[in-house]
């Protein structure tokens, strides 16, 4: 098969050099020329583990190319894909649509022959139909058909996710389609992952019922973490007890700062957008997305409960700020609430993240960064946890606080404990839903 995809962001790059290790004939495109000049010299413009080495090697092996050129990369496909962004829409929430209409367009004006269209990007349910309007009025004599087929992959897993998913969803109209489409994922196919072949407003609704579910698991043992706090329990042993129920799953069970991302965030008010529109509302959906920016605002406190009530003055070392860890992705992180927080109150910010200074400088001004966990603590007043990458999973814990002012610790990822930090010499610790753990004097 031969396959152009439109957009070479995070999903549009994923899933070219995924179909082209699949062994089909992959042209990306993109509008952006300083993206496709670097990936035209081998360098991936976004940090996702692997994408580099399959890349290269797909590349080496004829099947994956790169360019400018739309007509150039229509030339022959058997299928083009959309992946590109569509943000949350300033003012109402819904998610902007005006990059996969453009794009829509641009292909009806470029396309000779029959060619699938397949939505990749997240996209409200409705808007295929809305895509094939735009493709049979901008050429009404060109042959085509749409799909979607909505990206479930994890920022930091995508090629595992993408090589080995939990399902395919594919939304078509005609059996003309669908042949296209199971023979692009046939390898899939071969190894007997499940594909789900559906309708388009289906497949539309599988994605943002899938996201919003997720976000939703979070956001609930958030709050029972909040009240474990309370209550004295372990937000810990409660996310194993429940999790090892069937019917519940253990995954997305643990507590922390609050979900950010590329999806979580604007998924849940498109989809609350959605509901608005025709009259149903996701009350469920609603409430998640308010509690999560109280979480984020929750930690704030937690903070300056440890600092005596003010950060003015106090140097402050943050760990990790990207919104999860292996992925350079700041995109409505908890960092983004809580770093300005700790500026804003006065505090002296040093800031380390293997992965987030790219993105992190324009965003979090007024911090200094450093290269290691141990800079950013020197003479520090307060160390901050942020987001769990493996090199701080195993701090040793003695020399950071030995490297400290007033050696106090936020471990919003609850790595450690009350009993790892009290031995190693920690005079404040705060955790998140494990009561009894926290002490901040």
């Amino acid at each position: 098969m031969k396959i152009a995809v439109i957009g070479t962001g995070y999903v549009g790059l994923v899933s070219g050099v995924c179909f082209s290790d699949f062994g089909h004939d992959v042209v990306c495109v993109d509008k952006d020329a300083s993206k496709i000049e670097k990936l035209l010299r081998g360098q991936v413009p976004i940090f996702e583990p692997g994408l580099d080495t399959l890349m290269a090697r797909n590349v080496e092996a004829g099947r994956l190319s790169f360019t400018l050129d739309l007509a150039q990369a229509l030339d022959g496909a058997d299928a083009v894909f959309i992946a590109v962004g569509t943000p949350t829409r300033r003012g109402d929430g819904h998610a902007d649509l005006t990059y996969v209409m453009a794009a829509a367009a641009e292909i009806a004006e470029t396309a000779k022959d029959y060619i699938v269209v397949v939505t990749k990007s997240t996209v409200p349910v409705g808007t295929n139909a809305k895509v094939a309007q735009v493709l049979a009025d901008t050429n009404p004599n060109l042959d085509f058909d749409v799909a979607s087929n909505p990206e479930f992959l994890r920022e930091g897993a995508a090629i595992d996710d993408f090589m080995k998913p939990d399902r395919v969803v594919v939304g078509v109209q005609t059996d003309r389609a669908a042949k296209v489409m199971s023979d692009i994922y046939r390898p899939l196919y071969l190894r007997d992952f499940p594909i789900v072949t559906t309708d388009l407003e289906s497949a539309e609704m599988i994605k943002y019922a899938a996201n919003a579910f997720l976000a939703t698991k979070i956001t609930f043992i958030n709050e029972i973490a909040a009240l474990c706090e309370k209550s004295g329990a372990d937000v810990k042993e409660v996310s194993r007890g429940i999790g090892l129920d069937g019917r519940i799953g253990n995954k997305f069970l643990h507590a922390g700062p609050g979900y950010g991302g590329s999806c979580f965030p604007k998924d849940t008010k498109a989809l609350a957008r959605i509901g608005q529109e025709h009259a149903v509302p996701m009350q469920i959906t609603e409430a998640v997305i308010k509690i999560n920016e109280e979480v984020k605002r929750r930690m704030v406190d937690k903070l300056l409960d440890l600092c005596g009530g003010s950060f003015n003055g106090k140097t402050v070392a943050v760990l990790g700020v990207t919104f999860k860890p292996n992925t350079d992705d700041m995109r409505d992180a908890p960092s983004l609430t809580i770093v300005p927080a700790l500026v804003g109150g006065g505090g002296v910010v040093r800031v380390t993240d293997p992965e987030g200074r790219r993105e992190g400088e324009e965003l979090l001004p007024g911090v200094t960064w450093v290269d290691d966990a141990y800079t950013a603590a020197k003479g520090a007043d307060l160390v901050v946890l942020l987001t769990e990458w493996n090199e701080f999973r195993a701090l040793d814990l003695n020399r950071l606080a030995a490297a400290m002012n007033t050696p106090k610790m936020a471990d919003l990822r609850n790595i450690y404990s009350q009993e790892d930090a009290l031995q190693a010499g920690f005079s404040g610790y705060v955790s998140i839903g494990r009561g009894g753990e926290d002490v901040a004097s």
